[in-house]
This record gives C-alpha cells, structure tokens and sequence, in this order.
C-alpha cells in the first residue's frame, strides 16, 4: 500500500509536532511513531525550555552562556537565532495551550546550570510532559494532520537508488499490526524523532530513542556531523530497581548539592562554578569521584529545602524517588551519570535542509549548530520548537513549486527471500553486546586503545546483524539493533578523529583542548570522518 501527503514527518516531539502544526496551513500531513504518538523524548523532558523572557534578562547573555558551553564549537548565526526566536516561539506554545508555572501572570522561571540568569520556563518538573500534551492534542484536534502509531521506518526512499536523481521522496515503514510494509510519499520528508540513548547500556531516554533518523540518513548518503559529542546527564537516579530516570538539573539550580557517601562535597575541587557548572564538567566529575572512591554513585542532596517547596517544584521526582524508599526532603538522592542527549546529527542549514534534497532533519537527530561540543540545559527543546517553526515556513515558500510535480513512481518494497526467524536471540544478545560495549569504551573518558577495542567489535556486530537482516522479515526489534549499531560506528569513527578533549568528548589521550581543532567532525558514508572549519 503507498500513502501519499505533502508532508510527512518521522516522529511526534516538539519538533515535529510544531513542524506539523505549522505545515498542516499548507496541506496534508503524515505523522508517523514507532509507539504511541506521545511516546518521544519529549514526554521525558523535565527541566525546562530556556528562552529570555525576563525584562532583566537578554538575548545576549543567553548566547554568551550557549556559546561559552559549547567549548568554541558552536554555530554563533544559531545560537543567536534560538536565543532570539525563543521567546516569540514560547509565545506560541501557551498559545496553543501549554500551561507552564506562573504567578500572577508572570511565568515562574527558574535557572539551570551554565545559566547567568534564569530563563528556564517549565511546568514544575515535567515540562516535556506539558508541551507534549499541549502540541499533541492541537495536532490531533486538526484535520490536515493524520497520526500512524506503530509504524517504524525502515529506510528513506531516494530516487537515485532506482536510477533518478538525488531526492529524497518519502520512506519505507513497517505496520507492526500488520507486518506489512509500506511505501509512505511525500513531497517532503521530514526527520524528528528524538535521539540514541539506547546506544548505551544506562541512559535517560525512552526506548524509543535508537538513533533511527541518523541511521537512515547516512545509509541515504546524507552527511553527518559531531557524533562523537554525547552529553551524560550527571543525575540519574541510582537504584537496582529503577530504569533510568533522570533526576533534573534544577535542582542543582535550586541548589542541591553533589556530595560523596561520606557527605562531603566535591565540585568545588572540579570548578569555580560548583554545583552550576555545565554538564560535560559535573558528569566527568562524578566519574572522577566514583572511580577514585570505589563508590557505584554519588549523592545529590536537597534537604535543605522545605518539603512544601519541594513538592510544589519537584512532585514528579518527589513521588518517583519516594516510590523507590527514598525521602528526598530528608535524605540525599543517590545518583550516577547516564547518556542523555546527542549533540551532533544530521547536518542541516538553518531551515532544517539536509545534504538530499527533499530530506529535513529537526530536533535532536539534526545538527543544526546551537549546542557544539555540549549542550547547554534546557536549550534543547528551544531547537526543537525553533527549527520545527522555520523548516515549515522555509517550506511555505516552495510548496507551490513542490506540487507541480507528480507523485514518483517508486518500487514497493522487496523481501526477497526473507523468512521468519526462529532465533531473534541473536537480536537479544547483539543488542545487549552493543549497548555494553559502548559503555565501557566509548563513554564519559575515552581512549585510543578503547576506541580501537570498540571499533573492532561493533564491526563484527554489524557483519551479524547484516547476515540476520537480509536473511529475515523485518521487526521493529531488528530494525532499532541495525540502527544503533550504525549510531555507534558513527560516535567511534567520530571520536577516533579527534585527537583532543573538548566539551563532552574527553580522551586520556590528548586531555587538552587544541585552538586548531576549532573545527565539525564530518562523516559521509563511503567518506572517512574528517575535522571541517566552520
């Protein structure tokens, strides 16, 4: 079966669900989701959304603070384009029903580390939550935007596969409540659906988070840019029970203090800033500490706040903490860091334009500039409603030329000689191997001798997961293991071609940062990763 729409969008977060809002005043558009439309990452987001909404505040400060962050590899023309678009974006999101903390009219904002200000907009701590119900019930009360649940994208349809030019004109989807797969047609495609955390055995993201966009795009031939810059979020709570939940960076912002298990505390010893520090540097501290004392955590403490003031802030990681035993308005939090967001991707122009034409990347697949090499908190949900908002109007500008031109014809898709398999195992066991290796070698501290370890064994693991694809009907389970291995390749390579610590990327090798690397990783298939001045 082939669906036909304007526009069709991979994924359902803030990025594609503003993108969708904003393209559907221009025609059909198709929502695909591996899950549920609610299920991104998104949904998981707690702190906030940092825009300059403060009259005391100011555009400028917010750039210096990305900027000084990002460890000289941010794009300053983004960077200057979310700080500035931000607050009209945020505007828009109330607009559409987004109900963030507020007193008497005046949004409550609160402030996170590497903020000189605060700025961050938020709904207590589930602000994901918030703009993922606000959008997503605006999309789906809307005519012109039709949702496909359970439906997992398996490759992007490119005309020169079958002997015509260089486009991108939609994908290849599987219906997991069918089995079947389909051939989804648009004029243009756009790629949103979060990030990889997957790739790693401890992470904060959903399950849903396996890279898939980045997978697809460097298979098309697309380019790729700064994978080796994955940000460890410092918090996430520790408990053999728990799976992966992250504990917020406000409450540094508010004050919470990291300390070891004997109560002492340590970022003073790390930097200046403390506790405020940015994230690379809070994240390789704790690492510095457990590996030092032996300890499988560190504490986060906040008792020094009231449990009123807690429960009006915090009542999602309040509730959370207290479902597993712990009382965090009388005991301190134990926490470890875990893969969070991935800071490099699809590279982009600055409407969401990849290197095929027809191909858009937003959100966290796409590598758009603002972040470098880290991210600064709360900065990624602004890309996301920045970027939706200006693929879509880029678009408003050529849709008329767009629609001039026939639907391509394009072949549906060939199983071959495909069976069902009776050893998925092997997806099992491939998966775990992967996750794993990637903790171990490709982590918050690198080296060259890891990287080499984990490039030899990922290799391996792709020629296995090669042999079961071609040999069996696809599942969503097969199709996020041959993502996350390409994901993984793509941070090795990365991170092998930088001989130098900057911002997330720390290698014991070259621990200092070079001026004269100042430079993207750049990584095309068939095309060894390569630096590329800005």
């Amino acid at each position: 079966m082939t669906e036909h729409a304007d526009f069709l969008v991979i994924g359902s977060g803030v990025a594609g669900l503003t993108f969708a809002l904003e393209a559907a005043r221009l025609g059909r558009v198709h929502v695909g989701t591996k899950r549920k439309a609610e299920d991104s990452n998104t949904l998981w987001a707690q702190g906030g959304i940092a825009a300059v909404m403060d009259p005391a505040d100011s555009a400028s400060s917010h750039i210096d603070d990305t900027l000084v962050a990002g460890a000289g590899l941010c794009h300053r023309v983004v960077v200057e384009i979310c700080a500035n678009e931000g607050p009209a974006r945020i505007r828009e999101l109330i607009e559409r029903g987004a109900r963030f903390d507020a007193k008497d009219g005046t949004l409550s904002l609160t402030r996170e580390g590497g903020h000189s200000a605060r700025r961050i907009v938020h709904a207590a701590d589930a602000t994901g939550r918030e703009v993922e119900r606000a959008l997503l019930a605006k999309a789906q009360d809307n005519d012109n935007i039709v949702f496909f649940e359970h439906h997992t994208a398996i490759d992007l349809i490119t005309l020169s596969r079958f002997g015509g030019p260089d486009v991108c004109a939609g994908v290849y989807v599987l219906d997991e409540s069918t089995g079947k797969v389909e051939t989804f047609l648009a004029r243009a495609t756009v790629l949103a659906s979060g990030g990889a955390g997957k790739v790693y055995l401890y992470t904060t993201n959903p399950d849903v988070a396996t890279g898939d966009g980045v997978a697809m795009a460097y298979r098309a031939g697309a380019e790729i840019g700064n994978m080796e810059f994955y940000q460890f979020h410092p918090t996430c709570l520790y408990h053999p029970k728990a799976k992966s939940f992250l504990i917020s960076e406000a409450l540094r912002g508010e004050g919470a203090i990291l300390r070891l298990s004997d109560g002492t505390a340590f970022m003073e010893k790390h930097d200046p800033r403390k506790d405020l520090a940015p994230r690379d540097i809070v994240a390789r501290a704790i690492d510095f500490e457990m590996k030092r004392t032996g300890s499988d955590h560190v504490l986060l403490d906040i008792t020094h706040r009231t449990p009123d003031f807690l429960n009006e802030h915090f009542p999602t990681i309040l509730a959370e903490c207290k479902r597993w035993g712990i009382d965090i308005t009388t005991e301190p939090i134990p926490v470890v860091p875990a893969a969070h967001y991935m800071c490099g991707g699809i590279t982009t122009n600055l409407h969401g334009m990849t290197t095929i034409p027809g191909l858009f990347a937003i959100g966290e697949w796409a590598f758009t500039g603002p972040h470098g090499a880290n991210r600064l908190a709360s900065n990624s949900l602004l890309e996301g409603l920045v970027f939706g908002y200006r693929a879509a109007t880029r678009l408003a500008e050529q849709i008329e030329g767009l629609r001039t031109a026939p639907f391509p014809s394009v072949p549906e898709w060939d199983p071959g000689a495909a069976t069902v398999s009776d050893e998925a195992v092997v997806v099992t066991h491939d998966w775990d191997e992967l996750r794993r290796t990637m903790w171990n070698y490709v982590g918050i501290v690198r080296s060259s001798s890891r990287l080499r370890r984990a490039s030899r064994r990922i290799a391996l693991l792709q020629e296995e997961i090669r042999e079961y694809y071609w040999r069996h009907f696809v599942t969503r389970d097969l199709l996020e293991l041959r993502n996350i291995a390409t994901v993984a390749q793509l941070i090795v390579e990365s991170a092998a071609a930088r001989g130098e610590s900057r911002g997330l990327h720390y290698t014991a090798d070259h621990p200092e940062t070079r001026p004269e690397m100042i430079a993207d990783t750049v990584i095309k298939r068939g095309v060894p990763a390569y630096l590329r001045k800005q």
